[in-house]
């Protein structure tokens, strides 16, 4: 007996170790997670609509049929490791949990005088136990990018936004009525994840907007452009709900209690532009929330910006991460560009050239400037998924040149061993020098050759 005591006290040692040991810095973090992509219109997927919960009326709700609603196939492992050897190191994991609060949908049916679904009463058909099911595949998702060394980031997504579905609004009296769902919410998450080690972070919410679905920056939406009033109540709502979700997780103890967390601004706005002299303002009132845990918080932000013009875009971000600093980093937390990437109106492929050039350039600034950064969706989109294979392999490649090279209008090469063999200077990641002809290890490596600097990615 004594013998079995001992063998399952040292079986179960590596884990309590773990537990305890010290987590890195969010500073460390936003460094250790490299290039980070969103695993968007997956787990996020609803039907966002009251008038039209077609999602809760047509099919048997299981976890794939929320998973598969917006177009994306059920995602694979294969897929992560994909992205890990092609040079990721985090992935963003948006998930949207209103319909898994408990939620019964008996009065989302067909009316056929109305030729129309009859609305849900969300307002009084939402609970807060999280459906054991859903939490289940939001964990094995989450397994699947920490399997491959990985970071994650977990967040709560579509529970916010511009639809009559969120729940969370940016406004002093929203949150005193959803605080304790809110808060609830938060302990299930982190009491499902409190083992897990410094690759997972949590993000408290996503875009929340205030009682007018305002973007860009609080009340825009009102009459007149700006509303001093509803303004000064969404970012107290803001800062109210980034304390709940802090005070929230610290409270379930075990890793928890330092695990790196994030908390995005009022609509995750990230300040850019100077056509209206309100836009630092969700930046300057973002508060840094109180917390126990010394450095182990990040701020949030998106970015979307039009291509068309590309040197205008490139001093617009320039401009944009100016700003971050001054506004926004100075509060004593680390930055992360939680969801970026070009806005869609001019089209992909015509305005490609610029597309590429400005994501080099975006990832380049963002990188030397601290500040992290997750490219929303694309990159492997639809079926892609499924085999895997990247459908934007460009894109990937100007994301990798930016961020691994440095170099933001230099050119990415996928080369084989061989031809790094034939450079006497060859860096891994960590820019540490391997040496003449010595044999590359597993990984993406820097190659600097020809006498001119030029910088190779190399697989």
């Amino acid at each position: 007996m004594k013998r079995i005591l001992i063998k399952v006290m040292l079986l179960t040692l590596p884990v309590m170790v773990q537990a305890q040991a010290k987590f890195e810095t969010a500073h460390e973090a936003v460094g250790n997670m490299q290039l980070g992509w969103n695993l968007g219109n997956t787990l996020d997927s609803n039907s966002g609509d009251v008038n039209n919960m077609w999602i809760e009326a047509w099919t048997n709700r299981k976890p794939a049929d929320y998973e598969t609603a917006w177009g994306q196939p059920v995602t694979k492992p294969e897929l992560m490791k994909m992205f890990k050897e092609a040079g990721f190191n985090a992935i963003r994991v948006p998930v949207t949990w209103y319909p898994h609060m408990e939620a019964t949908f008996k009065s989302v049916k067909w009316d056929n005088a109305k030729q129309a679904l009859t609305t849900w009463d969300m307002a009084n058909d939402l609970g807060t136990k999280v459906d054991a099911e859903w939490m289940k595949r939001v964990r094995e998702v989450v397994d699947y990018v920490i399997g491959q060394g990985m970071y994650c980031i977990l967040n709560v997504h579509h529970d916010t936004g511009a639809s009559n579905t969120a729940w969370l609004i940016a406004d002093d009296g929203v949150y005193k009525k959803e605080r304790s769902r809110f808060e609830a919410l938060w302990t299930q998450i982190a009491e499902e994840f409190r083992d897990y080690d410094e690759h997972l972070l949590f993000e408290g919410y996503n875009e929340m907007l205030d009682t007018q679905r305002s973007w860009c920056f609080a009340s825009f939406a009102a009459n007149g452009g700006y509303n001093a009033s509803i303004a000064k109540s969404a970012y107290s709502g803001i800062n109210s709900y980034a304390q709940s979700f802090v005070d929230a997780v610290r409270a379930t103890g075990g890793n928890n209690a330092q695990r790196n967390l994030i908390v995005n601004t009022y609509g995750s706005c990230s300040g850019s532009g100077t056509w209206n002299s309100h836009l630092q303002d969700p930046l300057k009132q973002m508060k840094l929330p109180e917390d126990a845990a010394k450095d182990h918080l990040l701020f949030e932000i998106h970015s979307y910006l039009d291509v068309k013009n590309l040197n205008n875009a490139k001093k617009e971000v320039d401009q944009m991460i100016s700003d971050v600093k001054t506004n926004l980093m100075a509060k004593g937390a680390p930055v992360i560009f939680g969801e970026w990437g070009t806005s869609t109106e001019n089209g992909y492929e015509n305005y490609r050239s610029n597309m590429l050039a400005f994501a080099r350039y975006f990832v380049q600034q963002a990188t030397i400037n601290g500040i992290g950064t997750f490219y929303w969706m694309g990159l492997s989109d639809g079926n892609h998924r499924s085999v895997p294979e990247f459908n934007q392999k460009d894109l990937v490649e100007a994301l990798r040149t930016g961020y691994y090279a440095k170099g933001g209008d230099e050119t990415a090469v996928t080369s084989q061993e061989s031809t790094l063999q034939a450079h006497s200077d060859i860096y891994d990641l960590k820019g540490r020098k391997t040496g003449p002809n010595a044999a590359p290890r597993k990984g993406l490596y820097v190659v600097r050759s020809g006498g001119k600097g030029r910088k190779v990615l190399a697989k």
